[in-house]
């Protein structure tokens, strides 16, 4: 039976980023395979410019996620005061300067991001295939042991627990989020999951199959393509617990 590395991320904000669209930071609710991609090599301590390494972590992970809490979401509306010589820090290296003609320095900068407050997920995962390395005990060595410190989304979004949250032995991803057992749960009516086609159905019409677009390109930065998956909900066991 595969066994499954399980990640717990919770924090009083998180940032599960979806599609920026001008000044908007959106998120979804669940993670996108592209952040646990990063937060695994944010841990290993591999550098952004080291793209192939990304990319064939991503193309082997199978993931699932679970949310244990309710979503609630808030907008942080940001405004800074910029001048012509003011310069920001962006991901890509390069200072991002403010271009225009004198008028355009008289208004502030605005954005606009939102955040789950106080969510807690868990996280499934494997990877396939197990012999290459970073194997699944290497990733688990490194989210104990980070290179960097780790932050779930955002820098501002520090996590208030072990990331590393044990194994679980289960046939597919599905069944691997079904048998972890938390306190978080164990009064909660239902959870919501997110999982890969293919890793498992939930009986009747539990569940319903989506394209999801959450792979990023490293090399060119960019996200692209469409991967199905499925969502649906569960009643949480009360028995089963992961094996740590």
């Amino acid at each position: 039976m595969p066994r499954h590395l399980l990640l717990q991320l919770d924090a009083p904000l998180i940032a599960f980023g979806g599609e920026t669209i001008d000044n908007f930071g959106v998120i979804r609710d669940f993670p996108a395979v592209s952040m646990i991609t990063g937060l695994l090599a944010n841990a290993l301590g591999w550098r952004r410019e080291e793209s192939a390494l990304h990319d064939r972590l991503q193309n082997r992970l199978i993931i699932g996620s679970r949310l244990n809490t309710p979503v609630q979401r808030l907008t942080d509306f940001q405004t800074a005061q910029l001048g012509k010589d003011d310069k920001a820090w962006t991901t890509w290296g390069t200072p991002e300067e403010r271009r225009g003609g004198a008028d355009t320095y008289k208004g502030p900068h605005l954005r606009y991001r939102d955040y789950h407050a106080g969510l807690n997920v868990l996280v499934a995962l494997r990877l396939e295939p197990m012999e290459e390395v970073p194997a699944l005990d290497d990733l688990a060595h490194a989210l104990d042991h980070p290179a960097r410190p780790l932050f779930i989304g955002r820098k501002s979004c520090l996590p208030n627990r072990r990331i590393f949250a044990g194994w679980q032995e289960a046939d597919n991803v599905l069944h691997a989020l079904q048998s972890a057992r938390f306190p978080d749960v164990s009064n909660a009516p239902s959870v919501r999951m997110q999982w890969p086609e293919g890793e498992g159905r939930l009986p009747g019409n539990g569940d319903r199959l989506i394209d999801l677009c959450d792979e990023r390109n490293w090399t060119s930065g960019v996200h692209g393509g469409w991967r199905p998956v499925r969502e649906g909900s569960f009643i949480p066991l009360l028995s089963e617990g992961a094996q740590t």
